[in-house]
């Protein structure tokens, strides 16, 4: 995993994780990372980042032939997720935006 997009993924969300658990006390995401989708023949690694209270959950799913990129969907826990996801490139994601999208997405309900 050390050498794949998910482990510098993987840091950032450490860090926005850290940060909304000091700024929110009513928000503690849990984090998942789910690298055994290989062994179904699926060339990705995915993170979830769940709200066990609003069950509300951010997915990125790093594909191995666009490492450059993140697919990313906000979707519901106990739902599977869409078809359709959002792209942006890995450079461009950081702590700071994920930060804002676990603020935005998990202090309301749904």
């Amino acid at each position: 995993m050390e050498d794949r997009p998910i482990s510098s993924l993987y840091d950032l969300i450490a860090e926005a994780h850290a940060n909304i658990q000091r700024d929110f006390a009513n928000i503690d995401p849990v984090v998942g990372v789910i690298t055994k989708m290989r062994t179904i023949g699926i060339q990705a690694d995915a993170v979830t980042i769940d709200c066990l209270k609003t069950g509300k959950r951010i997915l990125l799913v790093c594909h191995d032939e666009q490492p450059e990129v993140i697919n990313y969907q906000f979707c519901l826990r106990n739902e599977d997720p869409a078809d359709e996801f959002e792209c942006i490139p890995l450079n461009n994601v950081t702590t700071k935006q994920l930060y804002d999208w676990m603020a935005a997405n998990f202090s309301k309900q749904h």
